[in-house]
């Protein structure tokens, strides 16, 4: 049987070759615990630091700045509940936006428990907060301000830039969600100006179960998790050296190859929303055209559903929904809601996302099995 065409690299991505083979040396022969002092603790302890080393390089920081976890959403749990621990005495306010993964959104209702309070902000029909709204929210209690660099659904990206200036004007940390930027634009510290930045393996061709997070030198963080003082004491527990190893491997091939990367996706993204919206009426694309990962492509079909949409097409082609539909019940995405997608058109929404591995061929088949599918379902 054939694989179904995989256009849902923004849920995750295959691991690269050079990636798995970086990672082998750990999994068969390296095996010692980095935190012994023997022999057996040498090679891996180096191969820890070589990988911090080059996750620092790609992301244009200190080694010193950058933890390894276990993914992403711990690394934003670490740096949210770790600022808010720090910075209670000071406040208890956190400025968020309407259209962040539940790894920040579920960490401030959790907090809310705890005395803690968060400003939601909106973002407008194209996905993108308001530089504004930023600054109206702010009060003397706010502590943190986290915002996501691009979102996973719609692939708008964010004036990280600008807001980092706001918050740094007024002594505020400044956190933003890396996971969907790194690997499809540039992802730079010091040019967006954050205090802490989450990354994702899984995102980056490297292995699921682990992740990073950078927080700025002399930046105030709680320690997350206690035990034996690994990851500078912030971060206890034996580290997963083949995983870490990965993800360094990975980042050093994204400091390699970015800009090929780029154009290759953007390239047959750009085919795949010109060959669907070519042959098909009332289609609709969302997010913002000028301001969006190369990748990334939501589209929604007036008159269908997502679900039913994905079920025709799941032998050919790999995607994901950006509504599910049951027992005559929608739910729509957070993210289609906060940019007031009309319901008739949220409801028929699937996120199509291309990859460093999809193939000019693959796309030509995707429009052919979509266009047919969306006609047949139509008709």
């Amino acid at each position: 049987m054939t694989r179904p065409i995989y256009l849902d690299y923004n849920a995750t991505t295959p691991h690269d070759p050079e990636v798995v083979l970086a990672m082998r040396e750990s999994l068969e022969t390296e095996f010692g615990n980095p935190s012994s002092t023997h022999w057996y603790g040498i090679a891996p302890k180096r191969a820890v630091e070589k990988a911090r080393a080059r996750v620092a390089a790609l992301l244009g920081c200190s080694p010193s700045e950058i933890l390894f976890t276990s993914c992403a959403t711990e690394s934003n749990n670490h740096a949210i509940k770790g600022i808010a621990r720090a910075k209670r005495e000071q406040g208890g306010h956190i400025i968020i936006s309407s259209i962040e993964h539940p790894a920040v959104l579920e960490v401030c209702m959790y907090l809310a428990h705890y005395g803690f309070e968060t400003t939601i902000l909106p973002v407008g029909s194209n996905g993108i907060v308001d530089i504004a709204d930023v600054e109206k929210a702010i009060c003397p209690s706010t502590i943190l301000i986290s915002v996501m660099h691009a979102n996973n659904e719609v692939g708008t990206v964010q004036p990280i830039r600008e807001i980092a200036s706001v918050a740094r004007n007024y002594g505020i940390a400044m956190h933003t969600d890396a996971a969907q930027s790194i690997g499809k634009i540039p992802v730079d510290v010091q040019d967006l100006g954050v205090d802490l930045l989450t990354v994702a393996g899984h995102k980056i061709y490297a292995p699921k179960g682990v992740g990073a997070l950078y927080v700025r030198d002399g930046l105030d963080v709680a320690t997350f998790m206690h035990g034996a003082g690994q990851e500078q004491g912030r971060r206890a527990g034996t580290e997963n050296v083949m995983a870490i190893v990965g993800l360094g491997k990975a980042c050093e091939i994204v400091s390699r190859k970015l800009d090929a990367n780029m154009s290759h996706m953007k390239h047959l993204r750009d085919r795949l929303q010109e060959g669907i919206c070519a042959n098909l009426e009332q289609v609709r694309i969302n997010g913002d055209l000028d301001h969006r990962l190369p990748n990334t492509l939501s589209l929604s079909f007036q008159g269908l559903e997502a679900d039913r949409i994905l079920e025709e097409i799941g032998l050919d082609v790999a995607a994901s929904a950006g509504a599910a539909c049951h027992s005559g019940s929608v739910k729509i995405s957070h993210v289609l809601e906060a940019m007031a997608v009309p319901l008739e058109w949220a409801k028929s929404t699937i996120r199509l996302s291309t990859g460093r591995f999809t193939t000019q061929d693959e796309i030509e088949r995707a429009i052919d099995v979509i266009v047919k599918t969306v006609r047949e379902l139509r008709s």
